[in-house]
């Protein structure tokens, strides 16, 4: 298992790490899988003995049930693996039961501590934006649980570009702490995040998160043109990420399968080497619906594609260059910063 720096933090985390998601499912993410307590078990065996030391859930999968198993599956093990968690997202009907006021940022870090079963939560997230609430707000609530020892290091995950950028300038200005960790979307199937949030993460030293790095299993090559599984999430009605050309995807797999097919590999095997090639990515949070999935998503850490093969990827899943990137493709080499080359790069 390799390993990389989460930003410019001091802590280092596995190029992999275990979503936990499917962990107790109910309602809609039961579509996703469902993993009870001792499969939980199983597969933080499986991770451990890879060398995955990040487990990534929220307080809001299943309703706190996914933590609750997390909690119980790390019994006795807890030091050997990282704890990533999340907040924003409603946990009761109440009027302060979602968002990310002090009240609730404070309620639900208590209430994630108490289910994981351990006194200190690595990385905290903040699972979504809130329009409703002052940054100052929420920012002084983190701070002042990394401040207590609750919370090691801060994380947001789900905001545009300028949210995250003015979200530092309050820390910094503040002398708040400030957040080490993006968790965002990113895949072959998508690559939006290379608009503002890759290059943001580059410039302000931010380790990236990649959840559901295989679109929700679209890029496993089970969804093709000429046929489609008999069982996914898709075909349960997700809809997340949100397929905006179908075309542009089938084309994106047949490269997948073609490079795939050529390295003896997998297709999902392919699909995460080829994120881990990207600048800013420390890790990808991969989970199975079984052990056999998981076990073969892991050996994508092995997987280093060639400048050629990544070349192919990026041709066909190439972003159309929205405005002002179009304008900005015409900027000489020497003017481009390491930011700008996520998307304009040599």
């Amino acid at each position: 298992m390799k390993y990389r720096q989460l930003g410019r933090s001091g802590l280092r985390v596995s190029v992999l790490a275990l979503g936990t998601a499917t962990f107790g499912s109910t309602g809609a993410l039961s579509s996703w899988g469902h993993t009870d307590i001792a499969g939980a078990r199983r597969q933080i065996d499986l991770c451990l003995e890879a060398g995955i030391n990040l487990v990534d859930t929220a307080n809001a999968y299943s309703a706190g049930r996914s933590e609750e198993i997390v909690g119980k599956a790390l019994e006795g093990r807890r030091d050997a693996m990282l704890i990533s968690t999340k907040v924003r997202f409603p946990m009761g009907e109440g009027p302060n039961d979602a968002g990310l006021s002090r009240h609730h940022v404070l309620a639900q870090a208590e209430a994630s501590l108490r289910r994981l079963r351990t006194d200190h939560i690595d990385i905290y997230h903040v699972h979504e934006w809130d329009g409703q609430v002052p940054l100052e707000e929420t920012l002084e609530a983190l701070d002042s649980l990394v401040r207590a020892g609750k919370v090691r290091y801060l994380g947001v995950s789900n905001y545009t570009g300028w949210q995250l950028m003015k979200a530092l300038g309050i820390s910094e200005r503040h002398g708040f702490h400030h957040f080490v960790s993006n968790q965002i979307y990113y895949s072959l199937e998508s690559r939006d995040a290379e608009y503002e949030l890759l290059p943001l993460s580059v410039d302000q030293g931010l380790g990236v998160l990649v959840w559901s790095p295989l679109a929700g299993g679209l890029l496993t090559g089970k969804y093709r043109r000429d046929r489609q599984p008999e069982q996914g999430r898709h075909l349960a009605g997700w809809s997340e990420p949100p397929v905006r050309d179908v075309e542009k995807l089938y084309d994106t797999v047949e490269v997948i399968v073609s490079v795939a097919e050529e390295r003896d590999a997998t297709a999902a095997q392919v699909a995460l080497a080829y994120l881990l090639a990207k600048p800013a990515v420390s890790s990808l949070v991969v989970g199975a619906r079984d052990d056999d999935q998981l076990v073969e998503n892991l050996r994508a850490a092995d997987l280093e594609l060639t400048e050629s093969e990544i070349g192919r990827l990026d041709a066909v899943s190439a972003l159309p260059l929205i405005y002002p990137h179009w304008h900005q493709a015409s900027i000489p080499l020497k003017f481009r910063g390491p930011s700008d080359l996520v998307l304009h790069p040599r």
